[in-house]
């Protein structure tokens, strides 16, 4: 550490909401020039830590001091101010402005003529801090053209924009490639060698320990402990977050295999994204679809779906050809979709936990138009309970819940359905190690109960870890078929990059 005195320093911090404690008499530190590690499980508050950092919600109790001196953050812009600026999960782009409007919006450099803008330069300026990045991003594009993982950098490049002392980054990994994560870390080392510090939110816990000097862990609002990162493992971090040992984290159950094919998909191709994918899925399978940021994974689950046209090829259901236009249809057809952006796609976050698992439902619990308001309540229990959804009510909005919990709604959603095939596109995104284990666990007695689960994730250990069979895609094609009880990493990475298309190691036999 450059600086014994710290640059950021919040003490005896206390938030609550209706029923809950989120924050109980936290402290957290912060020196000039360092990566301080944030982890908890969902729950845990550090969102609401760094919101009250923000300006967002005001603390209950505490005090915050900047540089030694005690100051009130009663805004977001009180906080930018100062010198703290967040990167959150969630984007916060403009998507039909373009990348250089979004950067330096609200501050564009002025041109000679009074009330007029220099674009030549704010272009310019935009380039400089894309470069940086190493972002080959043309500053003209309009951000909704831009694929998520290139919009989550372009966020980073309006943060550091802003010669941030302080830079909260929210999950910023989230979606990014393995190549552009290394490029965030060495910008993050970078900034830290310029005094620059940054407070570091991940559920991804093996990178903290590639770029972090002290990790911080929150249990249940409160502080279990702040350690350098040398005198902590991996494990550590896990019994610290969740109070417990979580020896199994991808569980894979060893199930006998079938031969009772519940969906075929030959030939499926459409324009300029998938082109002719074929294979089976077996009842009471879970199979894993791997493959890099832009392979066509995403694409394939919306076109089995209908949320994407195809051009040809055929799916069959239960050995029966049918036909999938539109997302009714696949309802129809027994078929479940939890996409990938569970807040955009998945859910009313404005609605209620109750009504948000009930919704896909929604049409057999009317009669004569009126809506069967204590089966629906009966119904949605039921799920809160089977999936241990963490809810204060069926009542509450299902916005206010953690990632995890708000994951577990979406899935309730389609499981009301009784669903013969379920397909989860990166079901453990942005949800700490302990919802992960139970999402998987969920999968497992899915798959135990004879639903054929399709699962999209960029995480290999993951894929490898819970799958009973791994597809890889790349460039819109399946590029490999492997059995992950023997497979490699490199393997499946090998698959994805294009280097093992079409070669017979490592492939199985059943297909």
């Amino acid at each position: 550490m450059t600086d014994p005195q710290p640059l950021l320093h919040m003490t005896h911090i206390s938030r609550s909401f209706p029923g809950v404690q989120a924050l109980d008499d936290v402290e957290l530190v912060v020196y000039p020039g360092e990566i301080l590690a944030l982890v908890g499980e969902n729950g845990a508050g550090k969102s609401t830590l760094m919101r009250v950092l923000s300006g967002v919600f005001p603390p209950d109790s505490g005090e915050i001091f900047w540089n030694g001196r005690r100051v009130a953050v009663h805004s977001p812009h009180d906080a930018q101010a100062l010198g703290i600026s967040m990167i959150h999960q969630e984007l916060a782009l403009i998507p039909y402005l373009d990348v250089g409007k979004n950067i330096y919006l609200g501050r564009e450099p002025k041109g000679t003529i009074p009330g007029t803008i220099d674009w030549k330069k704010l272009y310019q300026m935009a380039r400089q801090q894309l470069d940086r990045l190493g972002l080959e991003i043309d500053p003209r594009m309009q951000v909704s053209l831009l694929p998520l993982a290139q919009q989550q950098m372009v966020e980073v490049a309006k943060a550091l924009s802003l010669d941030a002392r302080l830079i909260v980054m929210d999950e910023p990994t989230s979606s990014l490639t393995e190549r552009e994560v290394e490029t965030l870390f060495q910008q993050m080392r970078a900034l830290r060698e310029q005094g620059v510090s940054i407070i570091f939110i991940t559920h991804r816990l093996e990178e903290i320990f590639e770029v972090a000097d002290r990790v911080m862990v929150l249990r249940d609002g409160e502080l279990v402990g702040t350690e350098p990162i040398a005198n902590v493992t991996e494990e550590q971090i896990i019994r610290m977050m969740v109070g417990r040992e979580v020896t199994d984290i991808y569980e894979r159950i060893d199930r006998e295999s079938t031969a009772d094919v519940i969906l075929e998909v030959e030939g499926l191709s459409s324009h300029g994204v998938i082109e002719d994918i074929s294979f089976k899925l077996y009842r009471g399978e879970i199979l894993g679809l791997a493959g890099l940021v832009g392979a066509g994974r995403t694409e394939l689950a919306e076109a089995i779906f209908g949320v994407r046209p195809t051009d040809r090829g055929t799916v069959r259901l239960d050995g029966r050809e049918i036909t999938i236009r539109r997302p009714a249809q696949a309802i129809q057809h027994g078929i479940g979709f939890v996409p990938e952006d569970r807040k955009a796609q998945g859910l009313f976050l404005r609605m209620s936990v109750g009504a948000n698992i009930v919704m896909a439902l929604l049409e057999r619990l009317t009669r004569w138009g009126i809506i069967r308001h204590r089966r629906v309540e009966r119904i949605a229990e039921s799920f809160v309970q089977r999936l241990d959804i963490r809810t204060p009510s069926l009542r509450q909005r299902v916005r206010n819940l953690s990632g995890g919990n708000q994951q577990k709604v979406v899935i309730a959603k389609w499981l009301t359905l009784e669903p013969k095939v379920l397909i989860l596109d990166e079901p453990t995104r942005g949800i700490d190690v302990g919802a992960k284990a139970e999402i998987h666990r969920l999968m497992n007695q899915l798959a135990e109960r004879g639903v054929g689960i399709l699962m999209i994730s960029s995480e290999l250990p993951e894929v490898l870890g819970v799958s009973d069979r791994v597809l890889v895609m790349h460039e819109g094609r399946l590029s490999g078929e492997f059995d992950p009880r023997t497979a490699s990493q490199d393997e499946i990475m090998s698959a994805a990059t294009g280097s093992l298309a079409n070669n017979s190691n490592g492939r199985m036999g059943k297909s």
